[in-house]
């Protein structure tokens, strides 16, 4: 359908913007899957926005469940995972991260990308995250290191748009699994930070 199209052309136009200020939205997204590897089980993303890393992992072939507050951008997203003919690896829902509807330990890997910066209440969040993980499960958390934030920054202020955020960072996370008793590891690349924190208890 046209507007499935047009909506691809966006992304592909969005795509091509963030690189024109060296950030690579594709790469980055692929260097958190790498680095998130191996991924089995039920798994959960939280913060769909507009859909680059929900792309990234159905494209991998993985089944998972997305959720986002948005519907407007959840509408986006789901457009462009028809474009490429992916519905049926993606369960969409829209949900608020501090509330989540599902059950405890209900997902075995719970990923959520660039959106920790956007939190109000990462504590509340992180204590969802926690509840719903399975033991021996891992989250992933990935968002922008210093020199991410100021290409996104600049790319809105070229945009005429303000990047709206708390200043939360990946560290409020850190310290936050390790006192519960995680593994955690950390890793950088050029635009992103990554975190990820392995329940080591065993079944």
């Amino acid at each position: 359908m046209e507007y499935v199209k047009e909506n691809h052309k966006k992304y592909l136009d969005r795509i091509k913007f963030y690189r024109g200020f060296g950030y690579d939205l594709e790469k980055e997204r692929e260097f958190i899957l790498d680095r998130s590897m191996p991924v089995s089980g039920d798994i959960l993303e939280i913060g769909t926005g507009k859909g680059h890393f929900a792309l990234a992992l159905a494209r991998r072939g993985f089944k998972f469940t997305t959720i986002d507050i948005s519907e407007e951008e959840q509408g986006i997203a789901k457009l462009n995972i028809r474009y490429y003919r992916l519905e049926n690896q993606v369960d969409f829902r829209i949900e608020n991260a501090e509330d989540l509807s599902f059950s405890d330990h209900s997902f075995d890997v719970i990923f959520s990308v660039n959106v920790f910066h956007h939190l109000k209440k990462t504590d509340i969040v992180l204590d969802e995250m926690a509840r719903l993980l399975r033991c021996g499960g891992k989250i992933v958390l990935g968002d922008f290191n210093a020199k991410g934030l100021a290409i996104i920054n600049e790319c809105h202020t070229r945009e005429g748009r303000t990047h709206d955020y708390f200043k939360h960072d990946l560290n409020e996370a850190k310290d936050y699994f390790s006192n519960k008793g995680f593994e955690v590891s950390e890793f950088q690349s050029e635009a992103q930070r990554v975190i990820i924190a392995k329940d080591k208890k065993i079944i």
